[in-house]
């Protein structure tokens, strides 16, 4: 059966199945869900807990071997596998028999954040078919402040909506420091009823205002909250340089991958190659299906020259040749 994190726990008193694989793409729902499926494993008698990371070169026979000759003194136990985006051929595998036919007296808990193609291979189904596959969606920026009303409410805090909208806002959509100011909330004012002040006194800024949430907002392509985030570096008196590294980091991989692009048919092949990893493709796969070769070649040459100006060597302002560039990434065509 195929569910979701909010469907799963009337799931679990029903019964424990055999086998779970939890993936989508909020990792905060992820490890909720794991969570869940430990606890009702735990309370039904499995006691003990093995933990596998499957890395190259992970040793499925001896896996399979071990979870084939369970001790007949040995109590009930869960098995998890953390997996990456992209479990080759072997794992695929593995893990679609492990699903079709778990070990006995064994729970299979399968986690990781699947590339979306992924959930239309074969051993995924083979979760859905015989165990249990849930999927976390992503919780868009309109349906956030429903999502923060819905949360606090269970914990007995009522909250305006312009109130959720403004604390929505504070934590940039990331959902885990979403999640953590509403644990403060809950804690400093049980069965409180909030309105936009109350909020706005209880709630730290939580944007996370760092060199990489701009790159990755920036060639993405959304200019506004990468300029917001540039402006948030600013007043926390970051320096213009450490902004530029993150900026001339992905530029500099999104040429080469451009370049080889030209001559190789694969994105994914061309990405692993160039060590880019899947925290930082989505963006750059955006870049590219924007950007130019000579885009990249002209931001380049702007990340230079705002480079030398940060250092002393050419006259002008770094801050305003950053924006001038972050915005050129995001897709803002600037009059010259």
């Amino acid at each position: 059966m195929r569910t979701s994190p909010d469907a799963l726990p009337p799931g679990l008193a029903r019964g424990l199945r055999s086998a779970y694989l939890v993936t989508g793409f909020e990792p905060l729902l992820i490890a909720e869900a794991c969570d869940a499926v430990r606890a009702a494993a735990r309370a039904q008698g499995y006691a003990d807990r093995e933990v596998h990371f499957l890395e190259r070169g992970f040793d499925w026979n001896a896996l399979l071997a071990d979870a084939a000759n369970l001790s007949l003194f040995a109590s009930r136990r869960l098995i998890e596998l953390k997996i990456g985006p992209t479990p080759d051929a072997e794992a695929q595998k593995a893990l679609a028999g492990l699903a079709a036919r778990p070990p006995e007296d064994t729970v299979l808990l399968v986690s990781g954040e699947l590339e979306r193609k992924t959930l239309t291979t074969q051993w995924v189904k083979a979760f859905e078919e015989h165990g249990v596959l849930v999927v976390a969606q992503a919780v868009e920026r309109p349906a956030l402040p429903g999502w923060i009303r819905e949360r606090l409410g269970r914990k007995g805090v009522t909250i305006e909506p312009a109130a959720a909208e403004l604390l929505a806002d504070r934590v940039e959509g990331n959902l885990l420091a979403a999640q953590q100011e509403i644990e403060r909330i809950a804690l400093l004012m049980p069965g409180a009823e909030l309105d936009a002040g109350s909020v706005a006194e209880l709630v730290a800024d939580s944007a996370r205002y760092d060199v990489f949430e701009l790159a990755a907002a920036a060639f993405s392509g959304q200019p506004q909250r990468a300029l917001r985030i540039l402006a948030g570096l600013r007043a926390e008196g970051r320096e213009p340089p450490l902004v530029l590294w993150a900026l001339l980091n992905d530029l500099r991989g999104l040429s080469r991958v451009s370049q080889r692009l030209e001559r190789e048919r694969s994105v994914d092949d061309v990405f692993r190659s160039e060590q880019i990893w899947s925290n930082r493709q989505g963006p750059l796969k955006a870049a590219l299906r924007r950007l130019s070769r000579a885009d990249i070649e002209s931001l380049l040459l702007a990340a230079a020259a705002a480079d030398r100006i940060a250092k002393g060597s050419l006259r002008g302002d770094a801050w305003v040749a950053l924006e001038a560039l972050v915005a050129r990434i995001a897709g803002v065509r600037l009059a010259a």
